[in-house]
């Protein structure tokens, strides 16, 4: 007799059950319901799972005077801190590099030192502006961050380790490329503690401690513990791949620049240098200039400001940027690479209107911007403030050009009845024409003055012959459209690039090779930067003028290379027939 029941009914295969279940689902409710089985979700292949990760390599090569001289064509002055900048980030970065190739060489060295930078200046001298620049320039992630906007860790406010994970998104998530950026925090002088406070400062001396580890060394999670959405993406993981998965980003080569105004910091300065030399055989000391004092700057001033000397000692590089003259402010709006004029003259474009500026009106914006003593921060106040009332009346007329000059900015009522009239007066029209033109003039001189200076440095970056004609036709340009330099040469090169793949592309159909000579090269740039030819109307030109010629010449002399001058552009006929008149070719 049996003890327990036994039972012949089959148990269902699961992906019968499923198919069952989304059917009854499809009947009910139309198909916008449907199941899905974990088996469909995406796992991770056992190649993926065991097959280890490259580590990428940092691709640096820049030396520290070719980051100067690219820094001196957009910042004026500022020349040590731009040695001193230059110097140590390309340090960083190449020992990076080194590391990455010879990592048995170096993994066991103990005690590295990271060269974080601290940059003291008034504000407005381009703290900000200098850190972008070289970001830019780098090509490494970069993070800015304001000091302001931290608090100790466990408190209301932002926390230092989101700098970290902002980097990661900085790099696209990659957390080899983030772990060797740059993080950014200005306005550091506003977390120095303050002596009139009881108990804790979290959001001074508290983010101070916060950032000790990142600066120096520490594995920062991306995850945030906290976060939601970052807690729903480690179960969605764990439940496709049945693992945890801990990402980090190592702090090791990050690198740290911090900047502040430290607007007492000279006073402590001051008294420092004046108890030293207080006694018999002190000498008397006249008084020195904040730069001058900030300039001699040591750990124990900064202690006494309000940091803590943990925090001093991981910035060990001090960068002392230096007050701007009226001379410099003048010089910035003359640089063709000045963000303000450009911004201003842009403001203008996009109302069809070409703006240009007079020395002598550039002069008086920089005094009026000096009397601020906000440094190149107020030359943006002085040019709006002096420039307004056209922007805002000159749009509704028929101008199509803005001479701004001395007279026009301190007479601007006078100056727009001026312009006013001239809509209805020619003689008024034409007189405002030439001292527009006059202006045209004098800043194609200016920037050819310009290009002779640097005629070194731009043709190394840039690849490109600068010649005596090539110079004319760049100013030319330059006044013809609103660019900084840096995209003039990228459109520039951009055409040069286009007329030298020409002959390529004439030899391919033709099978007679043609060589433009430099003369013919500025010739077409010329005519494409005037806008009296496209560039997509290169071969089409050359095939017009000179195919059926060449063949024709080909046949009867045999020659099938010919060199093709500016003469023959302008007057192929004539060319084609001083080459049939050449003898044949012995070959």
């Amino acid at each position: 007799m049996k003890t327990t029941k036994e039972y012949s009914v089959k148990i269902p295969d699961p992906k019968e059950i499923e198919k069952e279940i989304g059917e009854f689902l499809s009947k009910k409710f139309g198909g916008e319901v449907k199941i899905i089985s974990p088996a469909s979700l995406a796992q991770e292949s056992p190649a993926e799972r065991h097959s280890p990760k490259k580590p990428k390599q940092i691709q640096f090569d820049l030396k520290p005077e070719e980051l100067i001289a690219y820094l001196d064509q957009f910042i004026v002055r500022q020349d040590r801190a731009k040695a001193i900048l230059a110097t140590k980030i390309c340090t960083h970065f190449n020992r990076i590099k080194h590391a990455q190739r010879h990592a048995d060489d170096t993994e066991q060295l103990v005690g590295r030192i990271k060269n974080n930078v601290l940059m003291l200046g008034p504000t407005g001298v381009g703290k900000t502006y200098m850190i972008k620049l070289i970001a830019r320039k780098l090509g490494v992630p970069f993070v800015k961050g304001d000091a302001t906007k931290f608090s100790e860790t466990g408190y209301v406010g932002g926390d230092v380790e989101d700098l970290v994970r902002d980097l990661v998104r900085e790099a696209d998530d990659d957390i080899e490329l983030a772990q060797c950026g740059i993080i950014y925090i200005d306005e550091i002088d506003k977390i120095a503690s303050s002596r009139n406070i009881i108990g804790a400062d979290v959001s001074r001396t508290g983010v101070q401690r916060a950032l000790l580890k990142p600066m120096e060394e520490t594995d920062v999670d991306i995850k945030v513990p906290h976060d939601p959405i970052s807690m729903f993406q480690e179960l969605e993981r764990f439940r496709k791949t049945g693992k945890r998965d801990k990402q980090s980003v190592n702090t090791r080569n990050i690198l740290f620049i911090m900047s502040g105004a430290f607007g007492d910091l000279t006073e402590i300065i001051n008294r420092r240098l004046t108890r030293q030399e207080i006694g018999f055989g002190s000498r008397i000391k006249g008084a020195e200039s904040p730069d001058a004092l900030l300039r001699q700057v040591k750990s124990e001033d900064l202690i006494q400001y309000g940091f803590e000397s943990e925090f001093v000692g991981r910035l060990p590089v001090h960068a002392v940027l230096e007050q701007l003259s009226e001379a410099d402010l003048f010089e910035i709006l003359r640089s063709p690479n000045n963000p303000v004029i450009l911004g201003k003259k842009l403001d203008f474009a996009a109302y069809g209107i070409q703006a240009k500026f007079s020395n002598g009106a550039l002069s008086l914006l920089a005094k009026r911007a000096h009397g601020e003593k906000t440094g190149a921060r107020g030359l943006v106040s002085a040019i709006e403030t002096a420039i307004l009332p056209f922007e805002k009346a000159l749009p509704s007329s028929n101008a199509t050009f803005l001479s701004v000059t001395e007279a026009l900015i301190q007479s601007p009522d006078h100056a727009l009845a001026e312009i006013t009239r001239a809509a209805h007066d020619p003689s008024a029209a034409d007189a405002l024409k030439a001292g527009f033109e006059s202006l045209v003039e004098e800043e194609k001189d200016f920037i050819r003055d310009y290009l002779e200076k640097n005629q070194k440095y731009l043709s190394q970056k840039y690849n490109l012959t600068l010649t005596s004609s090539r110079t004319a036709i760049v100013a030319d340009f330059y006044a013809r459209n609103t660019l900084d330099i840096e995209n003039l040469f990228k459109k520039l090169k951009l055409y040069s690039d286009e007329i030298k793949n020409t002959e390529l592309s004439f030899y391919k159909a033709h099978d007679i090779n043609i060589v433009l000579e430099e003369d013919a090269i500025d010739h077409l740039l010329e005519k494409l930067i005037r806008r009296e030819m496209r560039i997509e109307n290169l071969n089409g030109r050359l095939n017009q003028d000179f195919e059926l010629g060449l063949k024709l010449v080909r046949e009867k002399t045999g020659k099938n290379r010919f060199f093709i001058n500016r003469d023959a552009l302008k007057f192929p006929e004539a060319c084609i027939a001083g080459l049939l008149k050449q003898k044949p070719s012995m070959n």
